[in-house]
């Protein structure tokens, strides 16, 4: 892994549901379990452009509790993650293979990942931002004080408290960090 020798901003951005499409099953969001359902979602190359055209490392922090559940390998997971990079241009993935047990740092709602790929790749926090799509990655962003964006699917599960800016996607997002100026058809 590469450290920055300047501090660069990074766009902390949840995998599933951010990035590529959830499974819905029963009302609550599961990741692909295989490469071969992974759909990425609508305007995501373009925001990762924007960031990249603006300085900013794309950085993923994703919970993947189905590795420590034994329903998927570390090897699997870490082979859709390198699919997801290859098909979106996102920089670097951070992931979490535990579940609520044992308690670990990493998984969030704590802000381990984040502050994982803050000491390693040198990143600045003070002008990074996060995007994520359920109370956890929220609670995260919100732990180190960085501006967090919620994609609000409605998912039945526990919603995160303010503050927050609610979006339609990661592209929206990104739109409202930068502005309309940097329009991908350039």
């Amino acid at each position: 892994m590469v450290r920055f020798e300047k501090p660069y901003p990074a766009a902390f951005l949840d995998r599933d549901g951010v990035v590529n499409k959830i499974i819905l099953k029963n009302g609550m969001p599961n990741p692909p379990d295989t490469i071969e359902k992974i759909r990425i979602l609508p305007g995501v190359k373009e925001a990762i452009e924007i960031l990249k055209r603006n300085g900013f490392v794309s950085v993923v922090i994703t919970n993947q509790p189905d590795i420590a559940r034994g329903k998927i390998s570390y090897e699997s997971v870490a082979e859709i993650n390198d699919r997801i990079q290859g098909m979106t241009g996102i920089d670097y993935f951070y992931m979490c293979p535990h579940d609520d047990e044992p308690v670990c740092s990493c998984r969030k709602p704590k802000p381990g990942l984040i502050q994982s790929a803050v000491s390693e790749l040198n990143i600045d926090l003070r002008k990074s931002f996060l995007v994520g799509d359920r109370w956890r990655d929220i609670a995260a962003g919100q732990a180190l004080g960085i501006p967090s964006y919620f994609i609000n699917y409605n998912y039945d599960e526990k919603q995160p408290f303010k503050p927050y800016i609610e979006v339609s996607s990661l592209l929206e997002a990104v739109i409202s960090v930068f502005g309309d100026s940097n329009d991908t058809s350039q």
